[in-house]
């Protein structure tokens, strides 16, 4: 099953909002269970750079699983995940990539937000991700 048409622009609007609410202008990304982009928006303003970090953020975090920032966590030196990063044409390891869970705990998509602090990166995803889908995720067994 995959994140539809209509969720993922839902998802981009709720992102949007939080966005315009912090004040900052981001690359929103959300893609389907497969990883491939659904939907995408940059913000007027928002850097260019932010693109690819917003749509590689949405992969890492369906490719996975799990936040990026908890992929990040992993990926320490001396991690179980160490090196990670350069796997999979290449992930995005800190904040701002939320996967997208439906109410059975089955993923069916990501979303990736880029364009300010991780902080605000992950805020704006949280956003994005609370109108459509779970943000408890189920046990995994890499979660800690």
């Amino acid at each position: 099953m995959h994140v539809s048409y209509e969720q993922a622009e839902t998802a981009i609007a709720a992102a949007l909002a939080e966005s315009n609410k912090l004040g900052v202008q981001m690359c929103i990304a959300v893609v389907d269970s497969g990883a491939d982009l659904k939907s995408f928006v940059r913000m007027n303003g928002a850097w260019v750079g932010s693109v690819d970090i917003a749509i590689k953020k949405a992969k890492t975090a369906c490719f996975f699983g799990m936040n990026t920032g908890q992929i990040g966590q992993l990926s320490q030196p001396g991690g179980p995940l160490y090196g990670i990063e350069h796997s999979n044409g290449g992930l995005i390891t800190f904040p701002g990539g939320i996967p997208i869970v439906d109410t059975d705990g089955i993923l069916i998509g990501a979303i990736g937000v880029s364009g300010s602090s991780v902080e605000n990166d992950h805020q704006v995803a949280k956003a994005g991700v609370d109108v459509i889908g779970l943000t408890d995720l189920p046990e995994h067994p890499w979660r800690t």
